[in-house]
């Protein structure tokens, strides 16, 4: 199961106690109202029926009742009975069928199918020798089908709070967490374009909005501009000292080619300067790629690009590698599988540059007498090319690392002409076509370098609109 980001988990956990923190409050407050009403109905019937005793008179012998007595106020129904329990005067409520013994000045509770009441009876005196009843009732069925009502519309309302509280705190949570969104986008794009010149830049005014994600933005803006100057410090160092070490090593060289030329020269001695002067030109050319990574960097190696037949180019670059391959004396045979005329809009010079470093690779990787193949189509957007090599291979370990500057899998051939600039050298070109490099390998397989490269030219129009 995906993990749920913070965002969706804050959001169910705040949405998930405010839900308890209502549902509870709503629980003690209707438990407390259920109380309250059954209490206020009891009140309410006792008021009346003292009230009511105002509205019994006796005149020339007769008892008499005011209208207000017969009247249903505030639910209670009021009655008069004698000592007997003889019904005089009244209203009784309708389902109230019963007829049980006075309880003076005492509120009973009385269940009669499904209906409940309470009755309340208080005596009063109307001469010395005459006594009679008032006898209050009221629904408790009633007035708790008016609770229950509440509760029902409540209950009914509760979705649609829990939904509104959901909304709420998932729109307070994204706008909490904005900035971290922000902080990470950033992040992203500068993995993507290797551009440490980029910055969060959130607004980091002073006040209230200062809390500890605009002070972890802070920081690490100020991280990146440390590491942008890091960085700058060191492309900058590795440029300078390949200038510099250009000049001593040229001079070498040329040392090496006169000292070749003495005639008097011993064998012992041919071979030393023969030795200085392929360790020179491996460190030329090492100087050479530095140089070419280091403008690269910078952003001032110029990019010549246009329309080439680079299946001509790629059988051309294959066949000086095979006489190379046949110099060394490795056995290594190079098979090419490139179908004719597939132009594409490169820069020749970097794309023949691509080519001998993927296949040199193949060729110094691959064991005697091995075979390495390339392979080039088109399906008319993108040009696909492999070289493909039955050698030692690589493991899953070093795989994703064998585009990093001076990194070789095999360590053990430390003393090689390679560099393990080559690759780096290898993406750099096929990414800045607008294409793409990767590598399929395991030990003792052999390993498939794969690019893509653009066909044709991007509208002049949109790279204007691109430059501007």
């Amino acid at each position: 199961m995906k993990r749920l980001s913070i965002k969706i988990r804050l959001t169910i956990l705040y949405s998930f106690f405010m839900i308890l923190v209502t549902g509870a409050a709503l629980a003690v407050l209707f438990s407390l109202s259920s109380r309250e009403i059954l209490a206020s109905a009891q009140a309410r019937l006792e008021h009346r029926v003292q009230e009511s005793v105002e509205d019994i008179r006796i005149r020339n012998g007769e008892l008499r009742l005011d209208s207000d007595f017969y009247s249903v106020t505030r639910d209670v129904y009021l009655s008069l009975y004698d000592e007997n329990m003889y019904f005089l005067y009244g209203r009784i409520p309708y389902g109230f069928i019963g007829q049980p013994e006075i309880s003076d000045g005492e509120v009973r509770r009385i269940r009669e199918g499904e209906l409940e009441w309470y009755v309340y009876d208080m005596s009063f005196n109307l001469s010395d020798d005459r006594t009679v009843y008032v006898r209050g009732i009221t629904s408790v069925t009633d007035a708790e089908e008016s609770f229950s009502v509440t509760v029902r519309f409540a209950l009914i309302l509760f979705p649609g709070l829990a939904l509104i509280t959901g909304i709420i705190g998932y729109r307070f949570t994204r706008s909490t967490l904005l900035p971290v969104k922000r902080i990470t986008d950033t992040v992203q794009r500068i993995r993507a374009d290797a551009d440490l010149s980029q910055r969060i830049g959130l607004d980091l005014g002073r006040g209230k909005n200062r809390d500890e994600i605009y002070n972890l933005a802070e920081t690490f803006d100020g991280m990146l501009g440390e590491l942008e100057e890091v960085f700058r410090r060191e492309k900058q160092f590795t440029s300078d000292v390949s200038h510099e070490l250009r000049t001593p090593v040229s001079v070498i060289l040329a040392q090496c080619g006169a000292c070749l030329a003495d005639e008097l020269l011993t064998g012992e001695q041919r071979s030393q300067i023969l030795l200085i002067q392929r360790k020179a030109k491996e460190m030329s050319e090492m100087i050479s790629h530095l140089l070419f990574l280091s403008r690269a960097d910078q952003g001032r190696q110029p990019l010549n690009r246009e329309q080439v037949d680079v299946s001509g180019l790629t059988e051309m670059v294959a066949e000086e590698q095979q006489m190379l391959a046949e110099e060394a004396g490795n056995g290594v045979k190079i098979v090419c599988r490139i179908r004719e005329g597939i132009t594409a809009y490169v820069d020749e010079t970097f794309y023949i540059r691509m080519l001998i470093n993927l296949i040199s690779n193949a060729v110094y990787y691959s064991g005697k007498d091995c075979t390495v193949t390339v392979s080039l189509d088109s399906d008319g957007e993108w040009v696909t090319g492999k070289v493909a090599d039955n050698g030692i291979g690589i493991s899953k370990e070093d795989l994703p690392h064998i585009w990093e500057r001076f990194y070789r899998a095999d360590t053990s051939r430390s003393g090689s002409s390679h560099s393990g600039l080559g690759l780096s050298m290898v993406k750099w070109i096929a990414q800045v076509h607008g294409g793409s490099v990767e590598a399929e390998s395991a030990p003792g397989q052999g390993s498939v370098f794969t690019f893509r490269l653009p066909v044709k030219q991007k509208n002049e129009e949109t790279e204007k609109d691109e430059n501007i």
